[in-house]
């Protein structure tokens, strides 16, 4: 396995906490605010669960899901009550990620992933033993290539592919037999355009055939405790998938089915959590944007890709003077390795403390 690269941070942190106004924590995107009382009332409901939680999910959480997928991203998925399953909770989308190629039965070949991506990816590619291959276009050569991530809004840049990028992925996946799969944990937060669902019918077309895409509530809902995730697609992927779970006992408990149905029903407390991260970041970027720092893509998600032009580490090392910890971009990448990612997901308190240092 690779080094886990938070453990690198370890001296920037100690230099940063030294700050006479306390450490600003800006390198994890670990939301802050407090869980909704739509999804904690519906978890304290449900609490009484003596049984076993069922690995496909209950019937009321995927239809909950089908609906959320309707309605906030204009994808009509396959009967979510089928014999063959469209969707299916994950344990978080971090385990499904890492594990998603293992439970594919994928045993050799290639995975690619885009240039600069969350480093999870890669940890699927070497536990199920495959190489890896970056690119953000479709390659030329699909000799080998078995599973493809895409990642849009895209960690840790923000980043949205186009839709005609997103049509060119679909058409070299099926026209050379290689799942694509789409990781849209953070689709809910797009600011300067609105991201596409890889399962939306302008891109995958009349059906989902070699496509799947993953979900979350841990940004949207502020529910990264409750690891709540969702894959969904193509029935002849999410069954394989669905069949090793059971297998292995990956079951998301059934109170947190229960705060799952909640939460998919729930448009409002999404809403006021995209106004509230809309808040840090208009305030957040003008300061960083002050200090002399430029900021590329970053149109959607949970973070501020920025750069000095200069080795990643030295502008950790700028950060840290202040008391503000970033994640340094070499962790998604080489191509990464000229920026440092800076996260809204931290109080208004210390927002407001990370403008203040970054404008003194």
């Amino acid at each position: 396995m690779p080094d886990f690269p938070w453990d690198s941070l370890a001296a920037a942190r100690a230099r940063a906490a030294r700050h006479p106004g306390g450490l600003v924590d800006l390198s994890i995107g670990t939301p802050v605010d407090d869980t909704p009382a739509v999804l904690t009332q519906a978890l304290a409901a449900a609490g009484n669960a003596p049984g076993y939680p069922t690995a496909l999910g209950t019937t009321e959480l995927r239809t909950a899901a089908a609906g959320w997928l309707r309605r906030r991203l204009g994808v009509e998925i396959a009967d979510p009550l089928g014999a063959d399953p469209s969707l299916v909770p994950t344990v978080g989308s971090k385990e499904l990620v890492a594990l998603l190629p293992t439970l594919l039965g994928l045993r050799t070949g290639t995975l690619v992933l885009p240039e600069v991506a969350y480093p999870t990816y890669e940890v699927g590619a070497v536990l199920a033993g495959l190489a890896v291959r970056r690119s953000d276009v479709p390659p030329p050569d699909a000799a080998g290539v078995v599973l493809v991530w895409l990642n849009s809004p895209g960690n840790p840049h923000g980043r949205v592919l186009s839709d005609d990028r997103l049509r060119e992925w679909v058409a070299w996946g099926r026209a050379h037999g290689v799942p694509v799969v789409a990781d849209e944990c953070y689709i809910t937060l797009g600011w300067d355009v609105e991201p596409r669902s890889l399962l939306h019918p302008a891109i995958a077309g009349e059906d989902h055939t070699g496509l799947l895409a993953v979900h979350s509530l841990s940004k949207q809902s502020t529910a990264a405790g409750y690891r709540a995730g969702l894959l969904s697609g193509d029935p002849a992927l999410v069954r394989p998938v669905w069949e090793v779970r059971r297998h292995l006992g990956l079951l998301v408990p059934g109170p947190v089915q229960a705060a799952m149905t909640a939460a998919l029903d729930d448009d409002a407390h999404v809403d006021a959590q995209r106004a509230r991260y809309r808040d840090r970041r208009d305030r957040l970027s003008a300061a960083v944007r002050a200090a002399g720092l430029r900021i590329d893509h970053s149109e959607a998600g949970l973070y501020l890709w920025a750069t000095r032009d200069e080795d990643c580490w030295t502008t950790i090392d700028r950060l840290a003077g202040l008391g503000i910890v970033a994640a340094p971009g070499s962790f998604y990448g080489p191509a990464g390795s000229r920026h440092v990612r800076l996260a809204l997901t931290a109080t208004d308190e210390r927002i407001a403390a990370a403008v203040e240092r970054l404008t003194a």
